[in-house]
């Protein structure tokens, strides 16, 4: 017998379902797209068939159906990281624990996980409405440093060499740098711009704006705009994007054997300060994009 993980630990509901998320083990498939607003689950319905069903508990919002011959899971994650931990760890309890043993199973699912969301550019070469790809994300949340072995998938220099440059508060939680897949960055590169991603723990304070209340790194944003990393194999790294979520995605999909990228449309410059008045139809097209080249 294995480790039996205690009911105070691993919810479940009276049907069989995990606690927050609501699904059971077997509807859920190898392939997860993940959008923060409930609203684009739908969006990505209208392309599948043979949806099996479509469930809502709390921001969560799941259904699985077939596109292009391929089962997909769809899911809506609410804003923040902090709904990001719940996320993936009952995504991963769905696949790799027994829920009538409550024992880990010894053969390990491995997710395929994309998630798709909206993005505020920092650079002023990066266009409205294209499509960001988040080779590296930069988690300024702290929800990686809750486990053990953070080092082991992390980014620790070029970690290192951003809090040097930001003079980080030391009352702020320490960034971390984790990387997307690479099968998944080969999958989508040619379609996308390469970026390099912040996830906030926030919209205004922790993305530099200002309504009420000051900053405790006033100069952040350009602080953020003018970093660079030269990799050992001689890439150049800068920081390109703000969203919310991408960085705990990639960090705990490592920790637990998934593959997982982020690709957000860019609604708006910050450097410039434009926006997209309405950027759904660029949301549909992305959503297309990932559909396609997920199923080719």
């Amino acid at each position: 017998m294995g480790y039996k993980i205690a009911a105070s630990e691993m919810l479940l509901n009276a049907d069989g379902s995990i606690y927050h998320l609501n699904m059971r083990p077997e509807e859920l498939a190898d392939i997860v797209l993940l959008v923060g607003d409930p609203g684009r689950v739908s969006m990505i319905a209208k392309y599948m068939t043979a949806i099996e069903f479509t469930k809502q508990s709390r921001e969560f919002v799941s259904t699985t159906g077939m596109y292009n011959g391929k089962r997909i899971t769809a899911l809506s994650t609410g804003i923040g990281t902090d709904n990001i931990d719940i996320v993936m760890n009952e995504l991963d309890a769905l696949a790799n624990i027994d829920f009538n043993t409550r024992e880990i199973k010894e053969k390990k699912r491995s997710l395929t996980l994309v998630r798709i969301g909206t993005s505020g550019a920092l650079q002023p070469d990066i266009p409205l409405a294209s499509y960001l790809l988040s080779h590296l994300s930069i988690g300024c949340d702290g929800l990686v440093n809750w486990y053990e072995n953070r080092d082991a998938v992390t980014e620790k220099e070029m970690e290192n060499a951003l809090v040097g440059h930001m003079g980080w508060d030391v009352n702020l939680p320490r960034p971390y740098i984790v990387r997307a897949s690479q099968e998944l960055i080969d999958l989508f590169k040619d379609s996308t711009v390469e970026g390099m991603t912040i996830s906030a723990p926030g919209f205004f304070g922790p993305q530099g704006r200002v309504l009420r209340l000051g900053l405790a790194m006033p100069d952040m944003n350009s602080r953020f705009e003018s970093f660079t990393f030269t990799e050992k194999d001689g890439t150049e790294r800068r920081i390109t994007n703000y969203e919310m979520e991408g960085s705990a995605i990639a960090g705990l999909a490592h920790h637990l054997g998934h593959k997982a990228i982020t690709v957000c449309c860019i609604i708006a410059n910050r450097y410039r300060k434009e926006a997209i008045t309405d950027y759904h139809p660029y949301i549909d097209g992305l959503i297309k994009l990932v559909l396609d080249k997920l199923t080719q």
